[in-house]
């Protein structure tokens, strides 16, 4: 059985005195025992939610890492081993906005992934396909090219210490949801290349869920057989809003 988890992905938003306001409102949440829970601030902020959340049940998480693990002469960069030391145990990579806007590459993402795991962090791998991907029957290619790019690399095993996140990226930030037969074509596939490699180890990897996840619909889309849990966007914001996500994953 996979523990369901659920994850906040801040992205470029907040203040110290907003942060405040979220972290607050976290603290009040009455979050699922059977969920892992983890938010994923702007680099800026991490301390301060390392700080606020101190005693609850929610890991802190960077939204990206640098390619190289190690301290450096990399301007602007934050090294893996800098966020492990700042409290944090997850890590995104390959999230669609830094593949499409900042021209992420897959040889990119899966340095960053290996750089992750080296420091102790937890990657969670983001794929997905882009609207004209979809409808051009694209999908399936799209998302196993970007797994691929990191097993092919790295070999299969590294998944036993990591997490998928599916993300449509005609589905982020738009209000757009995948339809939970959708999402679960993609995730069944996703685990299904898994397992022509590791039947075991494709049934333990946790296949998150996002794009614009709202509460009304979690529940439908957590209750598919290959959906773990959410990749939570712009409704992580809202304390009371991802506080019922969670309850979803775990109901």
């Amino acid at each position: 059985m996979r523990r369901p988890m659920v994850a906040g992905n801040w992205k470029m938003h907040g203040t110290r005195a907003s942060v405040v306001e979220l972290i607050n409102g976290l603290n009040q949440q009455a979050l699922p025992a059977g969920v892992d829970v983890a938010v994923f601030p702007s680099c800026l902020h991490l301390g301060q939610v390392v700080d606020g959340l101190a005693g609850r049940a929610v890991a802190v998480g960077a939204q990206d890492c640098a390619t190289e693990a190690q301290q450096g002469a990399l301007t602007g960069e934050v090294a893996a081993s800098q966020l492990h030391d700042a409290c944090c145990s997850l890590v995104l990579v390959g999230h669609s906005e830094r593949r499409l806007l900042l021209g992420e590459s897959d040889e990119v993402v899966t340095r960053k992934f290996a750089a992750a795991q080296s420091s102790g962090l937890l990657p969670v791998l983001c794929v997905g396909e882009t609207l004209a991907q979809r409808e051009a029957g694209q999908t399936l290619e799209v998302v196993a090219a970007q797994l691929s790019a990191v097993t092919d690399a790295l070999g299969v095993e590294v998944f036993s210490a990591a997490v998928i996140a599916y993300e449509p990226v005609w589905a982020i930030g738009t209000g757009l949801t995948a339809s939970p037969a959708q999402a679960q074509e993609v995730h069944a596939a996703i685990r299904a290349q898994l397992a022509a490699k590791s039947p075991e180890l494709a049934g333990k990897v946790r296949i998150l869920y996002g794009g614009s996840v709202k509460a009304a619909s979690a529940a439908e889309l957590f209750g598919m057989p290959d959906i773990d849990g959410g990749l939570v966007g712009g409704a992580s914001l809202n304390a009371d809003e991802f506080g019922a996500i969670c309850r979803a994953a775990g109901s």
